[in-house]
């Protein structure tokens, strides 16, 4: 049996908990409010789809294709993303939930996280080289051997990246921010003064 082609689609309040989504190819769809939580989406391929207000909190992920794709309002809790189709990853993030998600040694370019929970997500041996993270809560993020060079972290709280072992050259923070650079020395920093 041959897998499906989708193109141009929105799929509105659909729960694929219950009726799986088919394998497949879609592109240009849209999934609005969809629940996705627990659902094996494994080698499927979307292309320059969105995701908006939908539940994929803890879906498997195994060679899935997302390429050119927008998740808005979405709740990903505990997301593998490392298990991902490498080829054409192109993903971006806007007020989601994407606490205790992996991105274990993903290649992630110019990745736009706004407004996002990202906290105790592993970000370890990750390229996330002129990425964005704009009002990013980070809180228990690891940051191993993670490539973070011009990315943009000004606006982002809660981090603790270690200069030391992380590629951080050319990486923009805030001077309130800069701390986060600092906690493994286990200084106090006054910023009364």
């Amino acid at each position: 049996m041959g897998q499906s082609y989708t193109e141009g689609k929105t799929f509105d309040k659909e729960d694929f908990t219950r009726q799986p989504l088919g394998k497949g190819d879609y592109e240009n769809c849209v999934f609005n409010q969809c629940d996705f939580s627990n659902s094996d989406l494994s080698d499927i391929r979307f292309a320059t789809c969105e995701f908006v207000g939908c539940n994929l909190s803890l879906a498997k992920l195994t060679k899935t294709a997302l390429q050119d794709i927008i998740f808005r309002d979405c709740k990903m809790l505990g997301l593998q993303l490392e298990y991902c189709n490498e080829f054409g990853l192109s993903i971006g993030f806007e007020n989601c939930s994407l606490n205790h998600a992996s991105f274990y040694k993903l290649k992630l370019h110019k990745t736009v996280f706004k407004n996002v929970q990202l906290q105790e997500v592993d970000f370890s041996e990750c390229d996330l080289t002129d990425s964005v993270f704009d009002h990013c809560d980070l809180a228990g993020a690891t940051f191993d051997h993670t490539n973070l060079e011009k990315a943009d972290l000004r606006t982002t709280f809660n981090y603790s990246i270690d200069p030391e072992i992380n590629r951080i050259k050319k990486a923009k923070f805030s001077l309130q921010g800069v701390s986060g650079l600092l906690d493994k020395y286990n200084i106090v920093i006054d910023k009364t003064m």
